[in-house]
C-alpha cells in the first residue's frame, strides 16, 4: 500500500486529450522525466494508485501529454480526470541546478536551533524570489518561514527533518 507520507505531489491531470486515452498533465516538478520511473501515482477517491506510463511528451514547460497502460479510450480516462499526481519520495532527485523540489519537503519537521520544534511543513510558496515554507505548529497555526540556504543548518533526509537557525525575533511574530 502506498502511503501519503511516502509520496510528493508533482501535478494534476486536467483533461482528456484525443480519443486514444491520453491525458493532459499539468506538473510542478518534472522529476518524472529526470528519473527512470515506470509509473506515476494518482489519488483516486483518497486511495493512492500507481499507473504505469506507456509514453509521454511535453506540451510546454509545465504540461505534458501522458498515456498510461490499459487506458485506451476517452471513457477510461474519466477515472483519472482531476486526479492529483504523486511521485515516490525515495526516487526524488535534484534538478539540473542541484536543487530538490519544494514538494519534497512537505511533511518534514522543522526545528530551530534556539526555539526547538516548530512544526511540520504543510505547503510552500515559491511565487516570489524568496521561497516560503508554510509550517503548521502543534496548535494548528500556520507559521511562514523563509526557506533560504543561509538559515538551513542541516537536512536529515532519512529522519525527514530540517534544522534551521532562524533570524532572531521571527518566531515571536506568531505568538
Amino acid at each position: 500500500m502506498i502511503r501519503q507520507e511516502d509520496v510528493v505531489q508533482i501535478g494534476k491531470i486536467t483533461k482528456a486529450h484525443g480519443l486514444a486515452g491520453e491525458v493532459v498533465f499539468v506538473f510542478t516538478d518534472d522529476v518524472f522525466d529526470r528519473v527512470d520511473c515506470e509509473y506515476l501515482i494518482c489519488d483516486i477517491d483518497g486511495i493512492l494508485v500507481p499507473f504505469f506510463l506507456e509514453e509521454y511528451r511535453f506540451r510546454s514547460n509545465s504540461s505534458a501529454l501522458l498515456k498510461f497502460e490499459d487506458i485506451d479510450t476517452v471513457e477510461q480516462t474519466s477515472q483519472i480526470l482531476g486526479a492529483d499526481v504523486f511521485f515516490p519520495k525515495d526516487m526524488m532527485v535534484p534538478d539540473e541546478d542541484g536543487e530538490l523540489s519544494l514538494n519534497y519537503f512537505i511533511g518534514f519537521r522543522v526545528v530551530d536551533t534556539a526555539a526547538g520544534e516548530i512544526g511540520v511543513v504543510k505547503d510552500y510558496d515559491d511565487q516570489t524570489e524568496n521561497w516560503i515554507l508554510k509550517v503548521e505548529d502543534a496548535s494548528g497555526a500556520e507559521i511562514l518561514l523563509p526557506f533560504h540556504e543561509e538559515f538551513i543548518v542541516n537536512v536529515d533526509h532519512e529522519g525527514r527533518c530540517v534544522e534551521m537557525q532562524l533570524p532572531e525575533g521571527l518566531l515571536e511574530l506568531y505568538k
